[in-house]
């Protein structure tokens, strides 16, 4: 079997999609700068079975001969810039990563002979939504830099297809949340971002927690959002490379459980999980963020058998519990049992 090249395979979703491919069989080389992800978190997902080469994306003779040198013919692409907040402060360095860099990663793909992109894009393509559940067919207008930076991406990717013959499948992720059942791999940012984790935190007491804007047109004022847990994400890359490995075409999936969920409620949740309170204050909205944001996954579950096992939010806030917990400072320490 050829083998699967995961571009930022160190990282949360990353290191999690490594772990399902090692499961499933596939030969796996992670390529990632180290930046934000975690050698760690390669030797875990993989039992040390992944090789770990350490580059940056726009660097396109390193990727070229690493897919040359290990018989590359799949890539899923995660290195990317994440913060929508960030990407609105800073336009161009969101624009050099995630657009340079992926098209650096295409052309190092076309030299190198892979044909295959499973590539990761955000429910932020679509901005404020016209209708929800959102279909893979809504209009896109993003309303920040980093979902318009995936979304020059998702419209050169059809062009590549046709012109080189690089089949891909772009997957729009709604709120990745949760960690590996196992126990192995969660979510380390550096700082923390997410809603999940930060409210974790407060409730241990290792942070604070703001809630950003209480007045939008929401039933409790807060943003609405669409929670999937990062194994079930995993899942859909397998089921994804596997697919354009068997001759599937070009198109792109939506991955969400199609049920929003309040920031407010996430706090219910993680205060009933933990069984701790999550102090929090409020501050204004932030620029860049929509009020309502869930997925309809018809398609996926249709085409590719995608079956999403952590539907209920509680079960996604006890994974990303549990591994926080027993991890206070993220990849260099665990809790001792």
């Amino acid at each position: 079997m050829s083998g699967v090249l995961v571009t930022g395979g160190a990282g949360y979703i990353g290191s999690h999609a490594v772990k399902a491919l090692v499961r499933a069989g596939h030969e796996v080389v992670v390529y990632d700068d180290l930046s934000a992800g975690h050698e760690e978190a390669v030797r875990l997902a993989s039992g040390g079975k992944a090789a770990l080469v350490v580059g940056d994306v726009c660097d396109t003779r390193r990727l070229t001969e690493t897919i040359q040198a290990h018989g590359i013919d799949a890539v899923m692409h995660f290195a990317a810039w994440l913060s929508v907040g960030e990407s609105v402060r800073n336009p161009a360095a969101y624009y050099r990563n995630n657009v340079t860099g992926a098209l650096s990663v295409l052309d190092a793909m076309l030299a190198g002979g892979a044909r295959h992109l499973v590539f990761s894009s955000t429910a932020a393509v679509f901005g404020n939504p016209q209708f929800t559940p959102i279909t893979e067919d809504h209009p896109k207008a993003p309303i920040n830099a980093y979902g318009e930076t995936k979304l020059a991406i998702e419209r050169a990717l059809p062009h590549f297809a046709r012109a080189y013959g690089v089949e891909s499948i772009a997957l729009r992720y709604f709120n990745a949340a949760g960690a590996d059942p196992d126990g192995d791999l969660g979510e380390h940012h550096d700082p923390e971002v997410h809603v999940i984790p930060k409210a974790i935190d407060a409730a241990l007491g290792r942070g604070s927690f703001q809630l950003f804007g209480d007045d939008y047109d929401t039933p409790d004022g807060s943003c609405l959002r669409d929670y999937v847990h990062v194994t079930d994400l995993a899942t859909a890359h397998v089921l994804a490379v596997d697919a354009l490995r068997a001759g599937a075409t070009s198109r792109t999936y939506n991955l969400g459980n199609g049920k929003p969920t309040s920031v407010r409620e996430i706090i219910d949740t993680v205060a009933r999980v933990t069984r701790r309170d999550v102090p929090f204050t409020t501050a204004k909205r932030r620029e860049g963020d929509p009020a309502i944001l869930f997925a309809s996954s018809e398609r996926i579950r249709r085409e590719l058998g995608w079956r999403p096992q952590y539907e209920d939010v509680d079960a996604i806030v006890e994974t990303a519990f549990r591994w926080r917990e027993g991890r206070p400072h993220g990849y260099s320490a665990r809790v001792s049992a």
